[in-house]
């Protein structure tokens, strides 16, 4: 279709165009595994929200770039510019191909408002309806590729940010904490 050959070459050129640097850690989330279990209930009751890891990894997301603002810039020319806002970016696998919706001003969202908008974000780009304001204008984005069960992948940026965020699986594993055996 017209729109994956699109996608295609929107990418072909981020790879064309981008220093790509790939760089993976592994995260232990048990803290915010208890924290969702706590919240669902509160959550669904007072927002009519499901507090989703992915709706919790936004939140971080976008409190790490107020302490990392460079990472939330674009390259113009020779000067690397900065935005004070952030428009979040979700790849969101579809009928027509893979998109990337985002949130706009995320930064001045609560969990349960970030929850709320990604929920209906989501929802718009699998049912096709998502507005050319949607895909446009991102700051950073996440793709999700544990939905796949992979624990990572090596992503391509959409053009314009800097960054991407890629998800793997979320399981338990053992953990060493620090000081203890």
């Amino acid at each position: 279709s017209a729109m994956r050959r699109g996608i295609a070459e929107h990418m072909r050129r981020s790879l064309e165009t981008s220093a790509h640097v790939t760089s993976a850690i592994a995260v232990d989330l048990s803290r915010v595994v208890q924290i969702r279990e706590k919240l669902k209930k509160e959550y669904q009751a007072a927002y009519g929200v499901n507090p989703t890891y992915l709706a919790f990894i936004a939140r971080a997301t976008v409190d790490t770039l107020r302490d990392y603002p460079l990472v939330n810039g674009e390259l113009r020319g020779d000067q690397i510019v900065t935005k004070n806002f952030v428009n979040l970016g979700f790849a969101v696998a579809t009928q027509r191909g893979l998109i990337v919706p985002n949130i706009k001003a995320a930064g001045g969202l609560s969990l349960p408002q970030l929850a709320a908008q990604l929920t209906t974000l989501i929802a718009t780009a699998r049912e096709g309806h998502s507005r050319p304001a949607d895909l446009s204008g991102g700051t950073l984005s996440i793709t999700n590729v544990g939905v796949f069960g992979v624990d990572g992948g090596i992503p391509i940026l959409n053009p314009g940010e800097s960054a991407i965020v890629c998800l793997g699986t979320i399981a338990p594993r053992p953990w060493v904490h620090e000081g203890q055996l």
